[in-house]
């Protein structure tokens, strides 16, 4: 399957934010660099034609050489940078703002009756005239007006267009250096909140990506009441779903299975069962009877140690019958499918380790050495009574066959498939290997290796076939491996 590229949405996000703020930087830096200083020359042209109108009126109403307009006048020309000249008939000067009045006064004898042809005129009113023109003693732009006031005072108004260009260029520095800066803060703050907010989404994704494992253990944890967190109660709900839902599928393909068998398998079972067990009950039968005739018939009737052995003789045949006939009756409901197998999730090192723990004094009295993995929990499908069912069998049956360094160790093997992953719990114990030619027939039912020796701890064969039945029931691999130094038996199950 083609991998595709991932992207988190973290980085889309901040990277869309930054987008949008960098470039609505630099549209404004553009705009400014291709108009704030057409904006400024306009904004000084109406500065200029406010000094004018305002000259006129104080002609109309007052002394335009009074303190008062003097002090207004000043501040005006100091905010746009205004050069001022107003001379009378005589050229006399009225009012003038700066030093450099003679120069004023040429430049204004050379508008009205020298104009240059390079003059750009901006705007012709009745008694004025308002035009960009270039110094060409000192080579220096000025915005300039000129005209007559209405008492029919000559003027000169102007402005260096140099000092606005100086303060676009500075303008637009300032935002550049202010927009980086700017672009720089808020990138590491859109980072840091686009990580706050992505975080939990990032958490139901890995949540989600568990659940395609069917790994369910994983829950969100609600941290508000927002959209988020609702949809992370609703995955927590659907995984409880997922998880019971694949649980009854287990149980019920299980089932389905079994059924299909159980028709063709019941009457060669039922033959195969009766044959064993008569079989099996021959001995202790023929025991009991022999011994029980030999009481009544008062054999050695005057010897108390007799009859007491010819007793214990009887009640541990009949203990032992007892103990077969409970586990043939196990694995005849196993067998004929009445037991029904009900598949959960549950972790299998806990299962063994508190059998462990429970056997603690058997061990102890058959100075037995256990050693037990410790591995992380590994949670699995299956039948958790059946599970610790086939767990005491082993065991079991490793304690009645250690020797030599009396050493049982329980490990776990974890393997991954294509089609599913699976744990193999591997139960070893030192001791005699099993011969050969008996591999192949333990799991039969009353098959004994070693018939003496069995009838010795007072096995009956049965164990390892009640192991097949529940292993089969639940379509699960198990074995044997023989080693040069012991046995080892083990069963699988699936994690997942």
């Amino acid at each position: 399957m083609k991998h595709l590229k991932k992207h988190s949405i973290k980085q889309e996000i901040a990277l869309i934010f930054i987008t949008v703020m960098a470039g609505t930087i630099i549209l404004c830096w553009v705009i400014n660099n291709s108009f704030l200083e057409k904006f400024y020359i306009q904004n000084k042209k109406n500065a200029i034609k406010d000094a004018y109108y305002r000259m006129n009126e104080v002609l109309a109403n007052g002394d335009i050489t009074s303190e008062e307009y003097d002090l207004e006048l000043r501040k005006t020309c100091d905010m746009y940078n205004i050069g001022l000249l107003v001379i009378d008939a005589a050229s006399n000067t009225v009012k003038s703002n700066t030093r450099d009045a003679d120069k004023l006064m040429r430049r204004l004898y050379d508008n009205f009756f020298k104009p240059g042809s390079d003059m750009n005129y901006l705007d012709v009113g009745n008694n004025y005239y308002l035009a960009n023109v270039m110094d060409k003693s000192t080579y220096t732009e000025y915005l300039e007006m000129w005209g007559v006031l209405d008492n029919g005072n000559l003027f000169l108004i102007r402005s260096p267009i140099e000092s606005i260009r100086d303060s676009v260029k500075l303008s637009n520095q300032f935002l550049a250096y202010v927009g980086f800066i700017a672009t720089v803060i808020s990138a590491a703050l859109i980072w840091f909140v686009t990580t706050r907010i992505t975080r939990p989404i990032m958490e139901l994704k890995n949540i989600s990506e568990q659940m395609t494992k069917l790994n369910f253990e994983t829950k969100y944890e609600s941290r508000g009441q927002n959209e988020i967190d609702l949809l992370g109660r609703h995955i927590n709900e659907l995984s409880s779903t997922l998880e019971r839902t694949i649980s009854e599928l287990k149980t019920a393909n299980i089932e389905l299975q079994r059924d299909i068998e159980k028709k063709e398998q019941i009457d060669e079972m039922r033959k195969e069962f009766l044959s064993n067990v008569s079989h099996e009950l021959k001995t202790p039968i023929a025991l009991i009877q022999g011994y029980a005739e030999g009481l009544v018939e008062g054999i050695n009737d005057d010897d108390i140690e007799s009859r007491n052995f010819y007793c214990e003789v009887i009640i541990d045949e009949a203990g032992k019958m007892n103990t077969m006939v409970k586990k043939l009756l196990d694995l005849n409901q196993l067998e004929f499918g009445k037991d029904i197998v009900t598949m959960e999730r549950f972790d299998i090192t806990a299962l063994i380790r508190n059998f462990i723990a429970s056997a603690e004094i058997l061990i102890s009295q058959n100075e037995v050495k256990v050693r037990l993995e410790e591995p992380e929990p590994i949670y699995v499908w299956a039948d958790e009574f059946k599970t610790e069912e086939i767990i005491r069998n082993f065991f079991s049956n490793a304690m009645n066959h250690v020797s030599g360094d009396r050493i049982i160790e329980i490990k776990y093997q974890l393997i991954e498939q294509e089609s599913a992953n699976k744990v193999r719990i591997r139960v070893f114990n030192t001791g005699e290997p099993i011969p050969e030619e008996s591999l192949a027939h333990i799991w039969e039912k009353f098959y004994k290796v070693d018939k003496a020796r069995t009838r010795e701890y007072g096995g009956s064969g049965v164990g390892l076939s009640i192991v097949k039945a529940i292993m089969e029931s639940m379509n699960q691999r198990y074995g044997v491996i023989n080693y040069t130094n012991g046995v080892e038996f083990w069963f699988e199950l699936e994690t997942k």
